[in-house]
C-alpha cells in the first residue's frame, strides 16, 4: 500500500498510520516534507491510501494541486480519508474522490475521522481518542477485506458518498500564527513550512498572504511562542468552541 498525508501537527499522519495497520509494507509520503513535484505513477495491483486535513471543508488547496498534477493511477483501488476538527468536512471527501477518479483510480471506500482543530485547539481536544483509534482501524481492516478481492478489470461504479461535487471556491482562513518575543530563530519553522510564509531571515514574522493556517509551525516551534493571537481571534475562539462542542463521531463509506 502507498499512504499519502499531509500532516502538519501529526495527527493526520496517526490517523493514516492506525488505518493502515501493521499488515503488509506502506509506503509513506508527508507532503509536508515531500512534495509530489514529479509524476508517481501507481500500477494497478497496488492500493493508494490518501489522508487529507480539512481546511473550510476542503483539502488543502496546494494539496490538491500536488495530487491533481502528479497522482497517476492505473486502474487500482484507493481509499480516500478526511481528518476534520469536529466542525464538519463538508465537500472534503467528495473533491478527494473527484480527484482520485479523474485520475485513473477507483475510490472503494472513504472516512471522515475526528482529531483536535488545528486553529481553535480546545476544540475535540485529546482526539483521535481510542475510541477513534479504534474506529479507524476497524475501518482499516473493512478495506483490506475490500481490497483482497478487488478486479482491476472489473466494473466499477463510484460509491456514494456525502457531499456535494459542485464545489465552491476555495475560502482563506482569517486567522494566522505569530511568534511572540521567545523567538530563537532557530528556523524550525521556516525549514517546515510548506507555504513558504516563514522568512528564514527573519522568522518571527508570518506572510499572511502566502500562510495556510496549517499549523505546522505551532507544532515544531521549541519554545511554542508561534501561536494564533489576537482579540479577534479569541472572540472567535470562544464562539466556535460553543458552536462545535458536541461530539462528532466518524463517519465512512463503502
Amino acid at each position: 500500500m502507498i499512504s499519502i498525508f499531509f500532516s502538519p501537527r501529526g495527527t493526520t499522519k496517526k490517523t493514516a498510520r492506525a488505518i493502515a495497520g501493521h499488515e503488509g509494507p506502506v509506503q509513506e509520503r508527508d507532503l509536508l516534507g515531500r512534495p509530489l513535484t514529479e509524476d508517481l505513477e501507481v500500477p494497478a495491483e497496488e492500493p493508494v491510501l490518501v489522508t487529507m486535513p480539512v481546511y473550510a471543508g476542503r483539502i488543502p488547496q496546494h494539496c490538491f494541486e500536488q495530487l491533481s498534477a502528479h497522482l497517476k493511477g492505473h486502474g487500482g483501488p484507493a481509499i480516500a480519508v478526511a481528518v476534520y476538527g469536529n466542525r464538519d468536512y463538508d465537500d472534503a471527501l467528495t473533491e478527494l474522490q473527484d480527484l482520485l477518479e479523474g485520475n485513473g483510480f477507483h475510490v472503494v471506500a472513504a472516512g471522515a475521522f475526528i482529531g483536535r482543530h488545528s486553529i481553535f485547539d480546545h476544540v475535540a481536544a485529546g482526539r483521535p481518542d481510542e475510541a477513534d483509534l479504534a474506529a479507524m482501524a476497524d475501518f482499516g481492516q473493512r478495506c483490506r477485506e475490500i481490497l483482497s478481492t478487488y478486479n482491476p478489470g472489473g466494473d466499477h461504479a463510484p460509491i456514494a458518498i456525502k457531499g456535494s461535487h459542485d464545489l465552491p471556491s476555495h475560502k482563506r482562513v482569517p486567522f494566522h500564527p505569530s511568534a511572540g518575543d521567545r523567538c530563537m530563530k532557530c528556523n524550525a519553522c521556516a525549514n517546515a513550512c510548506p507555504a513558504g510564509a516563514i522568512p528564514k531571515e527573519t522568522p518571527w514574522v508570518t506572510d499572511n498572504d502566502k500562510c495556510i493556517s496549517c499549523g505546522a509551525c505551532i507544532y515544531l516551534c521549541p519554545t511554542q511562542t508561534r501561536q494564533y493571537r489576537g482579540e479577534a481571534y479569541e472572540t472567535a475562539a470562544r464562539g466556535f468552541e460553543a458552536k462545535c462542542a458536541k461530539r462528532r463521531e466518524p463517519e465512512v463509506f463503502f
